[in-house]
């Protein structure tokens, strides 16, 4: 983080990115001095209400933050940024969103927990829209003009209040990461499935907290000790935080977990958490063998939608083919217990050395239609091309020899119809796991 007293004595010339959270009212104009190279600026968590009407002179700026502010409207001087891609504005009190704010370059937008009620029709024209996170918001319906939006790959409207889903959102072509929980049509299914479902419920007294093992945007995991009858055991605890975060709310993360049932490529629930102290939702899990790490990191601002390997990762085919034919039976029983991921993505698998994997964090999942079997084969298809985008990044990465080159050449065929541009080509997750399954025999 860099400071204001550094900025005005004109030490930060040259650089390319800038974060500074000063308490700022007002845009220092000493930032005008970095125009030549600066490209990333991040004024998040402050108490900014506006940008300047120049702020072109920052003639290089590619990504603009200014989360946690005090914005009412999106600035329409960011339409004006010749070199804008990515604009972040999560966590205002933005209730409106001007066409003239929609950067001619536009490829990442972020405006989640604000108060928007609807989008302009001119949103349709951002031809390189690639991500659109739009959770927390008011919204009932997309303008028909996003159809025309054909690059986009993720989109996260849930908390919102949207009746239904566009059915045009079932032919983008490459839409393949879609989060709606919260929204009145999807709360009324969320609340039909749990009623119906039986879940253990785990009192925090039986449990012995002891250390965070790690945090993420809905909650924060513990490793624990559980007193039950048959003795002490160690366990996993998630405790939401409450709040909604870019893929949806907690509520609805808890709910998709606990409805997913058993199997061995999906990380088990013991039960759901009841007694904390300060009345958080939470779950009980068991811990996690540490042989397993994650498949790959999240998205960079650069690769966008894609997720980023170390530079060294490499699979044998076998252990591709087991990871792959894992998820894909995950999918595949999520989908059929009326449940779509959301965000299946390498950075939510854990995997080890022998090809075994997990399929976790069901942060952006959502609840299947009940009675509507043309959107839950049309939403299926577009979990189906995420699935294809994972191929396609393992295959990547494998070595191939010459005695497994005929089978690496039936399952790179596979990918490509998981990718295909028209939604109706490609395979269902059963008829993946299927060839899949030839393939390993």
């Amino acid at each position: 983080m860099h400071t204001l007293d550094a900025l005005r004595a004109g030490e930060l010339i040259g650089i390319k990115r800038l974060d500074l959270a000063a308490d700022l009212t007002e845009f220092p104009a000493e930032i005008f001095d970095l125009a030549d190279t600066l490209e990333v600026l991040n004024l998040s968590s402050n108490q900014l209400s506006d940008l300047p009407k120049d702020l072109t002179r920052l003639y290089k700026l590619r990504i603009i933050f200014c989360s946690d502010n005090r914005f009412t409207h999106v600035p329409e001087v960011l339409g004006q940024c010749a070199n804008l891609e990515m604009v972040g504005f999560k966590a205002n009190q933005i209730a409106h969103l001007s066409a003239k704010a929609l950067p001619p370059k536009l490829r990442w937008l972020i405006l989640t927990d604000n108060h928007l009620q609807q989008l302009p029709a001119e949103i349709g024209a951002c031809g390189n829209l690639q991500k659109l996170m739009l959770s927390g918001n008011q919204l009932q319906e997309l303008p028909i003009e996003m159809a025309a939006c054909t690059r986009l790959e993720l989109l996260r409207i849930a908390a919102n209040r949207f009746e239904h889903l566009p059915e045009w959102l079932l032919g983008m072509p490459r839409l393949a990461w879609l989060a709606y929980a919260g929204n009145p049509f999807s709360d009324a299914i969320e609340k039909e499935v749990m009623a119906g479902l039986s879940v253990d419920s785990i009192d925090w007294n039986s449990l012995d907290v002891q250390h965070a093992l790690g945090e993420g945007a809905s909650g924060i995991i513990y490793r624990a000790h559980r007193t039950s009858e048959f003795g002490a055991h160690p366990v996993a605890v998630k405790v939401f935080k409450g709040a909604v975060t870019s893929d949806g709310l907690p509520r609805s993360e808890k709910s998709a977990c606990l409805v997913a049932g058993e199997h061995p490529n999906l990380i088990p629930v013991h039960g759901r958490l009841h007694g904390h102290p300060a009345d958080a939702i939470g779950m009980v899990m068991p811990l996690i063998d540490p042989s397993f790490i994650n498949l790959a990191g999240p998205p960079s601002l650069e690769s966008c939608t894609r997720d980023v390997y170390v530079p060294t990762a490499r699979f044998s085919f076998t252990q591709l083919l087991g990871i792959a034919q894992g998820i894909a039976s995950a999918a595949a029983q999520l989908h059929a217990k009326g449940v779509m991921h959301g965000d299946l993505y390498a950075h939510n698998i854990l995997w080890n050395a022998k090809g075994e994997c997990l399929l976790g964090d069901f942060g952006a999942a959502s609840f299947l239609p009940t009675h509507d079997e043309k959107f839950r084969q049309g939403l299926q298809r577009i979990e189906v091309r995420a699935f294809g985008c994972l191929l396609e990044e393992l295959l990547a990465r494998c070595d191939v020899h010459p005695n497994t080159q005929s089978i690496a050449d039936v399952l790179s065929s596979l990918q490509q119809r998981c990718l295909h541009s028209h939604s109706q080509a490609r395979p269902m997750f059963k008829e993946i796991v299927e060839e899949l399954g030839v393939m390993v025999a």
